[in-house]
């Protein structure tokens, strides 16, 4: 986490912001050098927020604040690289968010499997009135892991990763497909 760094110095010492009458006193000083203390991580961390912001600067300890704000899900076991891959991916895919291109796209930087999503909805015109609707009335999808022969993939991580992925209101059902 976060922490003070030791005499770290401030680009902005408070005393030189004082009127000349109480720069000279020393327990102004004083006072303002230990204001100072406190104040510089703070105008640093504020200084370099743009690189807090950076999946490929942000400190190791923040990565998991940044999935949050990208939305996604990132395990926490894994070695900083892989999540900075995935936070990456992430970044990319924030408008495909939901969408089937997305999940898949999604399952697969945060597995490392291949994914294909199936869903039943569809999109279609007519030129008469009262013309039956594409797709079904309830809203689903069937996502496909592909996995090698004699792998194995945790049936209950995956659920829990498409669930995190798609929208609230789509039903789903995860499928381990071996290849």
């Amino acid at each position: 986490m976060r922490a003070a760094v030791s005499e770290l110095p401030t680009p902005h010492p408070l005393v030189g912001t004082l009127p000349e009458i109480y720069r000279d006193h020393s327990f102004t000083e004083r006072f303002c050098a230990a204001l100072d203390e406190v104040l510089a991580p703070v105008l640093s961390t504020l200084d370099n927020f743009h690189a807090y912001l950076d999946v490929a600067l942000t400190p190791d300890d923040l990565l998991p604040w940044l999935a949050y704000w990208l939305g996604m899900p990132v395990d926490l076991g894994e070695l900083a690289g892989r999540r900075r891959e995935v936070l990456h991916a992430a970044s990319r895919l924030h408008g495909w968010q939901g969408t089937p291109h997305g999940i898949e796209v999604a399952m697969e930087a945060l597995t490392g499997l291949r994914t294909v999503v199936r869903e039943n909805g569809g999109a279609q015109w007519s030129l008469e009135a009262g013309a039956p609707f594409p797709g079904e009335p309830l809203p689903a999808m069937v996502v496909e892991v592909h996995v090698a022969d004699g792998q194995h993939a945790d049936e209950r991580r995956l659920e829990q990763l498409v669930s995190s992925l798609k929208p609230a209101h789509v039903v789903h059902r995860v499928e381990v497909v071996t290849d």
